[in-house]
């Protein structure tokens, strides 16, 4: 089985991630098993800042390394929080104030209109002037005050209008099918397959 090294320390995301890559022959190691740290997010974009993160690793252990970037665009607010969705309302990071601040930046809004985005990358070593990159969008609505318990970050105002449902109040296994990430991850499973690594 071939090693790939994850560029983040989540650890539910490296269990989702393994489940998924399993079957291609590839295990997923968080990179902080391996003693790596965070890298530096600086850019504007989602594809430089998960470029960023997969060259980082994949430097760091001589492994190949996949990457995301992601997070919450508002039509409205002219694609914010974007990149800084984790980050919207400042250091430190919190979702209860992110939360807060979209809504309050929203208060006097009609167009709620708005989407996830997941970027993946996936690089066979640190130089790699191919990388795999695949991606996804979950389109969806603003509401005016949360609803749910399941889910994190901005879910509970994440509103899915053809199921009248939150992010947050999805079963989180349906949720997985459904989401950015889960979409992303499926377009690069069909390019793993036509391009080993």
């Amino acid at each position: 089985m071939s090693r790939l090294v994850l560029a983040s320390n989540n650890v539910k995301k490296a269990a989702e991630l393994s489940a998924l890559l399993e079957p291609l022959g590839l295990e997923v190691i968080p990179q902080g098993a391996l003693g790596v740290g965070e890298a530096e997010e600086p850019h504007a974009t989602f594809i430089e800042n998960a470029l960023a993160k997969a060259r980082h690793a994949a430097r760091e252990t001589g492994l190949p390394a996949l990457a995301d970037d992601s997070g919450l665009c508002v039509h409205a607010l002219g694609g914010l929080p974007g990149v800084q969705s984790a980050r919207f309302a400042g250091e430190p990071k919190s979702d209860a104030r992110n939360n807060e601040q979209l809504l309050s930046r929203l208060a006097d809004v009609d167009d709620r209109r708005a989407f996830f985005y997941c970027l993946l990358v996936l690089l066979r070593h640190e130089a790699d002037p191919h990388p795999l990159i695949a991606d996804g969008q979950w389109n969806g609505e603003i509401l005016r005050a949360p609803r749910g318990d399941n889910g994190f970050g901005y879910d509970p105002l994440f509103l899915l209008p053809e199921m009248d449902q939150t992010a947050a109040e999805l079963d989180g296994a349906l949720k997985n099918t459904l989401s950015h990430r889960a979409q992303a991850m499926r377009h690069l499973l069909t390019r793993l397959q036509a391009n080993p690594l």
